[in-house]
């Protein structure tokens, strides 16, 4: 996930420091690898970019499900997290589906809009928009997160 400079990215004042703490740390993920790149927080509405290139095409050079889905899960998951307040709590994918729409061809971008439907005690539902760089609908997805203890590694 890129944050070498995350002052173009808007965040919601309330989750400021949980969100920059998020993007700050060190740890690689797979949203590095995806290219993934934050481009506004907040617990109602979380966006993100990401290339279509030899990180997210399959064999056939247009953008790869699974990477609409990982865009898709992140969001989600990221997004329930901001939500939560006690901090010994986090937001883990327990179902997700996706239904794809239109293919998208190496060299271009997608963007991802996810929005809760449900933010409860127990389970989160977010809903995933994937969108070309014009607006047409490549994708659209369900997350189902469980709100579980934290076990930190």
């Amino acid at each position: 996930m890129n944050s070498d400079n995350h002052s173009h990215i808007e965040i919601e004042n309330e989750i400021r420091d949980k969100a920059e703490h998020m993007i700050s740390g060190n740890k690689k993920n797979m949203g590095d690898a995806l290219g993934i790149e934050f481009k506004k927080f907040s617990r109602t509405e979380m966006i993100a970019e990401m290339p279509v290139n030899e990180n997210t095409v399959q064999p056939f050079g247009i953008l790869h499900g699974g990477a609409s889905v990982a865009l898709a899960e992140t969001l989600a998951s990221i997004g329930a997290w901001l939500n939560l307040t006690d901090d010994s709590k986090t937001a883990v994918g327990l179902e997700i589906n996706a239904n794809h729409i239109k293919a998208v061809r190496i060299g271009q971008k997608v963007k991802g809009i996810a929005k809760p439907i449900h933010r409860g005690a127990q389970t989160q539902v977010w809903e995933t928009r994937i969108e070309t760089e014009s607006g047409k609908l490549v994708s659209i997805s369900r997350c189902t997160l469980a709100i579980i203890q934290n076990k930190r590694a």
